[in-house]
């Protein structure tokens, strides 16, 4: 295996993802690979979205976190029951960090009150709060819908990338609870060289990252941070818990981090999953006597009970006996190098 002492991230086009021609995707698949397994992470160029979109979006957050506090602490995401809504700052703690400095706008695949799963109590499925402001809901949901259209498409590349048939995994994103973050670093001129989000890695499948200045960091293999700056046009991807799991660990879910730094800074990640309750573990051809599997996960239940470690509402309800985690919850940093800088 390698040991993925990387100083920069692979660029990788993946236009031959939505063509015709089986060789050109086959070698956008062997690509993906590579990225996978010896970085974690890589640029995603040739995804197709119209540069508008992103700028809609942008817009859109401008405006909402320019708002008074008390009016975006309308949408609190303390008063969802399936965790949408404005994030303040503190709220949420990594492993081993101190509160992030930083102020969000989550949301997720917006489904209706009625929705089954939603009436059942899941805590990550059903109606997103959208604040009371003229078009944020139409421009922030178009950006949604595209990039978890470039989404799907990418999931072929990985699943041809891990073996498997491009369409192979597609079954199991029929309602997944995919999160779009809409994130905001204020201006701080007294700000020196700090963690901003403290390390972690992504509980989902992947990450379509796209980001307004630097300040993203990756760690590689000899526990070493990179850079990692913003490529105009381009998407950061990452490689999440679930894939790490499908691949016995073959891909990794690299740790990854944000220093402070003093410009303002904008962060639009799109957290792509799986259904809430696919059932991930080592995909066969990953496993043997010198890789034995990994105990599978609920990828629903996975993604829940990360959150609840790091969101201080949900520790509050944790302590107090309203929330209860899954059997099978991991603590915080459980992939990733992160993981094996604990486990070594």
């Amino acid at each position: 295996m390698t040991a993925r002492n990387f100083t920069s991230l692979p660029v990788v086009d993946i236009s031959a993802l939505g063509g015709r021609d089986p060789e050109a995707r086959a070698r956008t698949a062997a690509a993906l690979r590579v990225a996978a397994r010896d970085v974690g992470f890589l640029y995603v160029t040739g995804h197709g979205m119209a540069p508008a979109l992103f700028d809609g979006l942008l817009a859109a957050a401008t405006e909402f976190f320019a708002r008074p506090h008390d009016e975006k602490m309308q949408v609190y995401i303390g008063r969802s029951s399936n965790h949408r809504g404005y994030v303040p700052v503190g709220e949420e703690v990594f492993y081993g960090a101190s509160k992030d400095l930083k102020e969000a706008y989550d949301l997720a695949l917006d489904l209706p009150a009625a929705d089954p799963d939603y009436l059942a109590g899941n805590p990550m499925l059903g109606p997103n709060q959208w604040p009371a402001l003229p078009g944020f809901r139409e421009r922030v949901g178009a950006y949604y819908d595209a990039v978890l259209a470039v989404g799907r498409r990418l999931l072929q590349g990985f699943a041809e990338a891990m073996g498997e048939a491009p369409d192979g995994l597609d079954h199991l994103v029929t309602k997944p609870p995919s999160q779009l973050r809409l994130v905001h670093y204020p201006f701080n001129p007294e700000a020196k060289d700090a963690t901003g989000i403290g390390a972690h890695t992504d509980y989902e499948c992947f990450t379509l990252l796209h980001v307004t200045a630097p300040g993203l960091e990756v760690m590689n293999g000899a526990g070493v941070w990179i850079d990692v700056p913003p490529m105009p046009g381009a998407f950061v991807v990452n490689i999440g818990d679930m894939m790490e799991l499908w691949t016995n660990g073959a891909f990794v879910a690299t740790s990854h981090r944000v220093r402070k730094v003093k410009e303002e800074r904008y962060s639009f990640p799109l957290f792509f999953n799986v259904d809430y309750g696919t059932e991930v573990e080592p995909l066969p051809r990953f496993v043997d006597a010198d890789h034995p599997a990994r105990p599978g996960l609920i990828a629903g239940e996975h993604l829940f009970a990360q959150t609840a470690q790091s969101f201080t509402y949900l520790r509050q309800r944790l302590e107090g006996g309203t929330l209860k985690l899954p059997e099978t919850a991991l603590a915080l940093s459980s992939f990733g190098q992160e993981a094996r800088k604990k486990a070594g």
